[in-house]
């Protein structure tokens, strides 16, 4: 079939048709006024030559005239991956000579370089994607523009926002006028501008049909003639919202916090991950007495924070208690909700709210007797803390006879959330109460940088352990050397695994650390043991460094001996203007500099479980895959424990299911930015915040490194494969400790999320490099290879 009717288009013929004609065909036969025409199929693009008399004669039977010729390639409005604009359109085409024309011109742009580059960036594979051709009817529009069923801006899906200007939708479409906006709630519209009253609540009407049939939220192209008549030129899946929070069925508003940059992550979670960090997260809240509902939206870890938002007692002190690992953004915004007239404090609002100030007694009591005792012996506890944490990695060993897929799988069930150890737990929150607290003690005696450079060259960071073991391997490398610079990454891995690479000490380094990587509480994302490929591409960026200076041993030792200078000077000066508060903030910070790198410790240790959890769960999905109920081992972290019991015990095949959550796995992997805090209609909240004052020229961040470096910017979203030359600014969305061992070389740190107190900062100044972090869309705004001043101190960031 070569060519067909729109209105014999159905649903699913986008193979034959492309995703604009199967959109227009779906909206003819719901009763939709959409302008009659035809397609030319994807068979006649295959085929390589038009049918031209064919064309001609569905263009004779729509009368001739004017005509509207659109592309409509197979990969064209999907979920995830609009095209808009990406293929040529040709308006007002007259006559069959400039119709043919027209639909080769739009043949041609199916391999354009802006539709190519789009389909790379989006990760389609060029030779699956077929172009198809629409031909309609062209309107002649007195007004025309776009319908979104939901604030395309705020993602809020409660309202509807219009763009109109007078004449061809074109001109708004392409930018080339100033749109009249408005924002629809349903409600009935004041006459102003281009379209009137009537007809805005006409496009109400319309969105709510088109967003029921298609099931999510349309952008919609549209016309109105000169008889006042509304016309659907296209309607496509609105690609760029976040998903909605899980449907709560109550009628006041709720809020979600993201928790997952406090690990590092904002990449979308395996379900398996999922389904073992909610409880995991949940557990570590309880035994600090609060009590948060975890939820899964786009693949992110949220807390629903409203009822400690509407309790009278949490809301006090809810601002100040995220200080430390959610940071400034989430601060903001969580300002602004509890200023929300919707979240004022109620009555009976105390439900997960109430114990969240108040800790259970055992509780209060273990804190003080474990932070007074870490504090009046800091040296002790550190000993005890490494002992728990070498008995919790010998726990986490499998038992011997683990031999059936259901053997393992009970292994795994009976992992729960890792029992709190005083011993562990409270040396990190003394550490961390020790370098938040003087900050408070000297205000007016010194200012935050000079604290954070104090904060430098801590000991005891099992993290910065880890990244300069990595750097004596590159430091030894000798006669390797050219190897590990010159072969790819991955090529080193696989040698590796084969046993063909020299050695190098990667195995005693692997015995160490191989339980780590990037997004390490994610169960489903391999360890360094399993694919060492990040780790080869860390030490090759590490035997970039030709500068001796630049060395990271001689740099952190650096950093150390400025941080105890200052140190000194600061007590000094503190205990002269402020005698009591300078002795006390002196303590303070001498026991910063011997626990708070201990920081890192409780998270290290809990890995060894997840990592054992890890390989018994690949050894079921080998057994799974040999059955035939997956493709492959690693598709078992696309279920959740549930879902693999039913396929060990009752061989439950889960491929169709594993297959749709990994295409949307991979989708929300190229997502860029994820909502710091989502209200339950999908607004996020950030988008409705003032605009908070920058100085001329620069990126407003926080402060959370002292320092200021200037050099070439380099933006990295993945650092397995990060290439990054000594000097050179890392920006970033954000990080882990699986990202730190880039930091030995780099100039400056800039990140999009974070605390003062989370990984990346923490290791920054552990290092002595600036850092700003909370910068907005900083890896969008930055390029790499501009050169950038970083102000550790101003918390800016100005591109030169």
């Amino acid at each position: 079939m070569r060519v067909i009717a729109l209105s014999e288009v159905t649903a699913d013929m986008v193979d034959l048709v492309g995703g604009k004609a199967a959109a227009l065909g779906e909206l003819i036969r719901r009763g939709e006024r959409v302008p009659p025409g035809f397609c030319v199929t994807t068979e006649a693009r295959r085929l390589g030559a038009l049918p031209q008399a064919e064309i001609i004669e569905a263009y004779e039977q729509l009368g001739g005239g004017p005509v509207a010729v659109r592309s409509s390639a197979t990969a064209e409005d999907l979920p995830d991956a609009s095209f808009a604009g990406q293929q040529d359109t040709v308006l007002d085409v007259t006559g069959a000579g400039e119709l043919i024309a027209a639909i080769e011109t739009c043949w041609r742009s199916l391999h354009s370089a802006r539709a190519t580059a789009y389909r790379e960036a989006h990760h389609i594979d060029h030779e699956t994607v077929r172009m198809a051709v629409v031909v309609q009817r062209m309107i002649t529009a007195e007004v025309a523009g776009v319908l979104f069923t939901a604030n395309p801006l705020t993602g809020c899906r409660t309202v509807m926002t219009v763009d109109a200007a007078p004449g061809p939708g074109t001109s708004v479409v392409d930018g080339a006028t100033v749109a009249q906006h408005y924002v629809l709630d349903g409600s009935e519209q004041d006459h102003a501008g281009c379209v009137t009253p009537a007809q805005l609540a006409e496009l109400w009407a319309v969105g709510e049909r088109l967003q029921g049939h298609f099931g999510r939220p349309q952008d919609v192209e549209w016309a109105i003639d000169q008889h006042g008549t509304v016309w659907l030129l296209q309607s496509r899946p609105i690609t760029t919202l976040f998903p909605l929070p899980p449907d709560t069925e109550k009628p006041l508003p709720r809020v979600y916090l993201e928790f997952g940059h406090v690990q590092g992550m904002l990449q979308p979670v395996t379900p398996m991950g999922m389904s073992t960090l909610k409880s995991l997260v949940a557990a570590m809240l309880a035994a600090l007495g609060i009590r948060v509902d975890i939820v899964d939206i786009g693949g992110r870890l949220y807390g629903d924070l409203t009822d400690l938002a509407r309790s009278r007692s949490a809301r006090k002190r809810l601002v100040k208690l995220m200080a430390v690992d959610f940071g400034p953004r989430a601060q903001a915004v969580m300002q602004h909700v509890l200023a929300d007239p919707r979240f004022a404090a109620r009555n009976g609002a105390t439900k997960h709210g109430g114990g969240a100030n108040v800790p259970p007694l055992r509780t209060a009591v273990h804190a003080v007797v474990g932070i007074v005792r870490t504090l009046a012996r800091p040296d002790a506890a550190r000993v005890r803390m490494f002992d728990a944490i070498e008995q919790l990695r010998l726990r986490s060993a499998a038992p011997e006879g683990l031999e059936t897929a259901a053997q393992r799988l009970r292994f795994v069930q009976a992992q729960g959330p890792l029992d709190s150890s005083d011993d562990i737990t409270w040396p990190i929150v003394t550490g961390m109460l020790a370098a938040a607290l003087p900050a408070h003690l000297l205000k007016g005696v010194a200012g935050p940088d000079e604290i954070h450079m104090v904060l430098g060259g801590m000991p005891h960071n099992v993290t910065i352990e880890m990244d300069l073991a990595l750097w004596r391997i590159a430091e030894h490398a000798g006669e390797h050397r050219r190897l590990l610079l010159d072969t790819p990454p991955d090529e080193l891995a696989a040698r590796y695994r084969r046993g063909t690479l020299p050695d190098i000490g990667l195995a005693v380094f692997l015995d160490s650390y191989g339980h780590r990587g990037v997004a390490e509480v994610d169960l489903g994302v391999p360890r360094w043991d399993e694919d060492p490929t990040p780790v080869f591409a860390m030490i090759a960026n590490y035997l970039r460094v030709t500068d001796p200076r630049q060395a990271p041993d001689r740099r952190f030792a650096r950093a150390a001996a400025t941080a105890e200078a200052t140190l000194h000077e600061l007590v000094a000066r503190a205990r002269r203007r402020r005698p009591v508060r300078g002795r006390i903030a002196g303590f303070l910070l001498r026991r910063a500099r011997s626990l708070a790198g201990l920081r890192e410790a409780g998270k290290f240790a809990g890995l060894y479980r997840l990592r054992e959890m890890r390989r018994q769960l690949l050894l079921i999905g080998a057994d799974l895959a040999g059955a035939g109920l997956l493709e492959q081992p690693g598709d078992i972290m696309f279920l959740t424990l549930a879902e693999a019991h039913t396929a060990v015990h009752q061989s439950a095949d889960h491929r169709e299911a594993v297959g749709s959550r990994k295409a949307v796995h991979q989708r929300e992997l190229r997502r860029r930015t994820v909502p710091v805090a989502l209200l339950s209609d999908g607004t996020d909240i950030e988008t409705v915040l003032p605009a908070a004052p920058t100085p001329d020229g620069a990126l407003r961040g926080v402060g959370a490194a002292a320092g200021r470096a200037t050099g070439p910017a380099r933006v990295i979203h993945d650092p397995a494969t990060a290439h990054i030359e000594p000097g050179e600014i890392l920006v970033v969305a954000t990080t882990d400790p699986g990202w730190t061992p880039l930091f030995l070389t780099a100039g400056a740190l800039v990140t999009e999320t974070g605390a003062v107190m989370a990984h990346g900062p923490t290791v920054a100044r552990e290092y002595g490099i600036p850092a700003v972090i909370c910068v907005p869309d900083a890896t969008r705004t930055i390029s790499t290879g501009q050169i950038i001043t970083v102000d550790g101190g101003a918390g800016t960031v100005t591109i030169t």
